[in-house]
């Protein structure tokens, strides 16, 4: 009997089936093997035994007495080969007479495998249905491990298949990333064309502006609030003029430790303020700045990050409320940043933009900073989208992060995480170490 588990089976799982036509025959047989513990089906014919097989087919092992009435033993055991699922279970015959060579032959010609004769020696009947179940047990774990084999071949088989169609995937994807890397250095060379024509094309009319901004300046016959405006206007085109370069150098990623200098934050802030000054009289806003750092930065990048990020707190204030805004520095945690320290000057801080304007969901706080994405429609707020894009670019271009935190009608805030001096091996190879 084959177990579904695949474990051993127990001896009394053992089944073996008794054919013999005298009841004695059958108690005696059942009397010697019961203290084996096996599993005992008794059949009084052949055609009792054939009737029985039809119905199961588990049996370790058949006991059959030769000489019985209507079918003998080796006619029952031939008829019994005949079917595929009973041919492999082994049968010993019961005779009460030592038959000639010939017709012990003719026993194992049917597919009898021993022969037990009358009387019957009990402890022998034993010791040899014994090698029999014990053989029967041998074949049970050959069975199980061919499955086991089999299954494992399988499992084997489909891991095969699935890790070429892994390769095969894995190769279509890098002919794709070679096909989009080909695509993007293309984009990027056609977007540095544009952007080194775009520069161009508008410092001319800028430096037009600068010009005649100063001729008219130089004459006298204008009030002091004219020449103030005149100013702001030649000092706005400077800082136009600037910044274009600086944005053009910025979207080639051509950053040299040269342009990081030691920078006094609060100087910056002062200018950004400056440059804001007519949008912070005409809004009444009331900007507080706190004590800031002194860190190594790019500074006209750097003060067009505040002027962004100013810019926006004033941009989205309460239609019922003077925007307020508040600037400070804390410590920075070294774990936000792309490096957490390796010297003991190491130091980090977050420059902290609070306001009370109309505040946004929290769960746009990462979406506000890709380019072009507005929560907002053009109606509503004017600008471009592109603001705290620029934004994040220049705090990763200085190693740094930003991060926004926010509440619909109840204000928001910027915070800037920036390293106070730019480690050496975070910039190209070949430019300068700085901060020593």
């Amino acid at each position: 009997m084959e177990q579904a588990n695949g474990q051993e089976p127990r001896k009394s799982d053992i089944k073996i089936l008794v054919v013999d036509d005298r009841e004695d025959n059958l108690f005696s047989i059942e009397a010697i093997l019961e203290k084996d513990n096996y599993t005992i089906i008794r059949a009084n014919s052949g055609k009792a035994a054939l009737k029985i097989l039809l119905q199961q087919h588990d049996f370790s092992l058949i006991l059959m007495d030769v000489q019985m009435p209507d079918l003998n033993g080796f006619e029952t055991a031939t008829i019994i080969y005949e079917r595929d699922k009973l041919k492999n279970i082994p049968i010993i015959f019961i005779t009460a007479y030592n038959y000639d060579e010939d017709y012990i032959f003719k026993g194992y010609k049917m597919g009898g495998v021993d022969y037990i004769y009358k009387p019957i020696n009990p402890e022998l009947l034993r010791v040899k249905v014994g090698v029999f179940v014990e053989l029967y047990r041998k074949n049970h774990q050959l069975v199980q491990h061919e499955r086991k084999l089999l299954a494992a071949n399988r499992s084997l088989q489909r891991e095969i298949e699935e890790r070429k169609a892994s390769e095969e995937k894995v190769k279509e994807l890098n002919a794709q990333l070679v096909e989009n890397n080909a695509h993007l250095k293309a984009v990027n060379e056609e977007l540095d064309r544009f952007a080194y024509v775009a520069s161009h094309d508008l410092q001319e009319p800028l430096r037009k502006i600068m010009v005649f901004s100063d001729k008219i300046l130089l004459k006298n016959n204008h009030d002091k609030e004219t020449e103030k405006y005149f100013k702001k206007i030649i000092n706005s085109s400077s800082r136009m003029q600037s910044l274009i370069n600086d944005l053009l150098s910025f979207s080639r990623h051509s950053t040299d430790s040269s342009d990081f200098k030691e920078t006094d934050l609060n100087l910056l802030m002062k200018e950004t303020i400056n440059e804001l000054e007519l949008e912070i009289e005409k809004t009444n806003a009331e900007v507080h700045v706190a004590d800031l750092p002194t860190v190594y930065v790019i500074p006209s990048l750097m003060q067009q990050l505040f002027y962004n990020l100013l810019a926006n707190a004033i941009k989205f204030r309460k239609k019922t409320d003077n925007p307020v805004i508040h600037i400070k520095a804390e410590p920075g945690n070294p774990g936000d940043f792309r490096f957490n320290g390796k010297r003991e000057d190491d130091k980090f801080y977050n420059i902290i933009f609070s306001d009370n304007g109309i505040g946004f969901e929290p769960k746009y706080a990462e979406d506000i900073f890709v380019v072009f994405k507005r929560l907002h429609s053009y109606h509503e707020f004017e600008g471009t989208g592109v603001g705290l894009s620029i934004c994040k670019k220049i705090v990763e271009k200085h190693h740094g992060f930003i991060r926004a935190e926010s509440t619909p009608g109840q204000g928001s805030t910027f915070i800037v995480g920036l390293p106070k001096k730019q480690q050496a091996e975070l910039l190209p190879a070949h430019l300068v170490k700085m901060g020593n």
